[in-house]
C-alpha cells in the first residue's frame, strides 16, 4: 500500500480531474480501501465540483484543523470522508478539501499530523493519493510531499504547461533528494510527444491523459455521465496508470530497503 501525491502547475492541468479518476480506477482486494486527500492550499475543488455541492461544508479538511490542535485527528479523519461509490461500499472515500483558501492558515500545525496519519493509513492495506494542486508540495504544507512514495507531476505537453512543470520538478527534486520517486502524467493537448518531455524533463511519463474536455467535466464538475462512462478513453487511460504507479512504488521502496506492505493487518477501530 502507499501514498502518492499529485501535484500541479500553472494553468490548472488537471491535477484534480487526475485524481479522481485514478481514485475510481484504483484496483482493490478485498479489505482494501483508496483515499483521495484534497489537500490544496488554495481551496478545494471536489465538493463545489464532482459532489455539486451536495453536502455544503459538513465535511472536509477544514474540519481537521480544531481536532487536529486537540491532539484527536486519527478520530476525527475517518468522519470527514465522503463514499463515492454507488454502492455505499466506504471502499472509494474522498476527504474534501479546504472551501476556503484563507482556513489554510489554520492547517499550519495539522499539515505534518496529516502526513504521518497518511502513512500509518497506508500500513493498513490503505492507498491514499493527496491532491496537492499548485502549491502543496511546497511551504507549511510540504510534509504532505516529503512523506509520499511517489509523486506525480501533472502537467499539459504544452510550451507554457512544461516549462511551470520543469521549474517544479527542479524544486522537488532539491527538497526531496531520494525520498520519493517522481513520475509524469501528461494531459495530450499539446504537441510533445511523452518520449520529448521524457528526454527534456529526466522524469518518466506514467501516463499520457486524453484531453476530453465532456469526459473530464464528469470528475472535475459533475456533469452527466455519459453511456459507458467507465469505459471511456479519459478513464481506460487512469487505469492503465495504476499498475504504472505501483511500479514505481516498488521501485521505491526496493531502493530504499522498505517493505511493500503487510498482507495481513488489523484497521483501527475509526478505520472499519
Amino acid at each position: 500500500m502507499a501514498v502518492i501525491a499529485l501535484a500541479g502547475g500553472l494553468g490548472a492541468p488537471g491535477a484534480t480531474t487526475t485524481a479522481m479518476a485514478l481514485l475510481l480506477t484504483w484496483p482493490l482486494a478485498t479489505g482494501h480501501r483508496v483515499v483521495l486527500a484534497e489537500c490544496d492550499p488554495d481551496g478545494g475543488a471536489i465538493l463545489p465540483g464532482a459532489l455539486q455541492g451536495t453536502l455544503g461544508n459538513t465535511h472536509g479538511l477544514r474540519n481537521l484543523a480544531l481536532a487536529g490542535r486537540q491532539n484527536q485527528l486519527a478520530e476525527a479523519f475517518w468522519r470527514q470522508l465522503v463514499d463515492v461509490t454507488d454502492a455505499g461500499s466506504r471502499d472509494r472515500l474522498v476527504l474534501p478539501g479546504l472551501y476556503d483558501p484563507a482556513h489554510a492558515s489554520s492547517m499550519g500545525p495539522v499539515w505534518d499530523q496529516l502526513a504521518r496519519l497518511f502513512a500509518g493509513v497506508e500500513e493498513h492495506r490503505h492507498d491514499v493519493l493527496v491532491d496537492l494542486g499548485r502549491r502543496g508540495a511546497f511551504g507549511a504544507s510540504a510534509p504532505l510531499v516529503q512523506r509520499a512514495d511517489v509523486v506525480l507531476m501533472v502537467a499539459r505537453n504544452t510550451l507554457r504547461g512544461l516549462q511551470s512543470a520543469e521549474v517544479r520538478l527542479g524544486a522537488l527534486r532539491e527538497q526531496l533528494g531520494s525520498a520519493a520517486e517522481i513520475g509524469l502524467v501528461l494531459v495530450n493537448q499539446g504537441p510533445f510527444s511523452p518520449e520529448e518531455v521524457r528526454k527534456h524533463l529526466g522524469a518518466p511519463v506514467v501516463v499520457t491523459m486524453p484531453w476530453r474536455p465532456a469526459e473530464a467535466d464528469v470528475l472535475s464538475d459533475g456533469a452527466s455521465q455519459p453511456r459507458k462512462f467507465e469505459a471511456c478513453e479519459l478513464m481506460r487511460a487512469a487505469r492503465s496508470a495504476t499498475s504504472a504507479v505501483q511500479d514505481l512504488v516498488a521501485v521505491r521502496r526496493g531502493r530504499l530497503g522498505v517493505p511493500a506492505g503487510p498482507d495481513q493487518g488489523q484497521v483501527s477501530a475509526g478505520a472499519r
